[in-house]
């Protein structure tokens, strides 16, 4: 039985196809809450990816930091954080990726209510 889709133009839907799609991906990023895999991943990336089974295209959006590409090849925001927290990078750093903006004026249009999109 297939899963009815929700078709939002701009927004990605995390459900249970792209749950099953980012699976490796995502057990990848939530193995980075643990020291010891945060180690082994700095270590080597390459490698740490490929232990987890990850397809070419999710293994170099991770390597690329390619944040949409992660989101689009079904990983879950939640998961995706621990990695960009790995490099520093905020929450709203990645709004900002997501939006077009930059992380000061992701901010800065939260602090002032939210995006107006029209």
């Amino acid at each position: 039985m297939t899963e009815p889709r929700f078709d939002l133009p701009g927004t990605p839907v995390f459900d249970g196809q792209t749950a099953r799609r980012g699976l490796r991906m995502n057990k990848l990023f939530m193995s980075l809450r643990f020291p010891e895999n945060r180690e082994r991943f700095l270590a080597d990336e390459a490698a740490y990816c490929q232990a987890y089974g990850l397809p070419p295209e999710q293994q170099q959006a991770v390597l690329d930091r390619d944040w949409q590409a992660m989101i689009d090849l079904g990983g879950s925001i939640f998961y995706v954080y621990k990695l960009a927290m790995m490099d520093g990078r905020s929450m709203q750093y990645l709004g900002g990726v997501f939006t077009g903006m930059t992380e000061a004026e992701f901010v800065a249009a939260m602090r002032a209510g939210g995006r107006r999109d029209g």
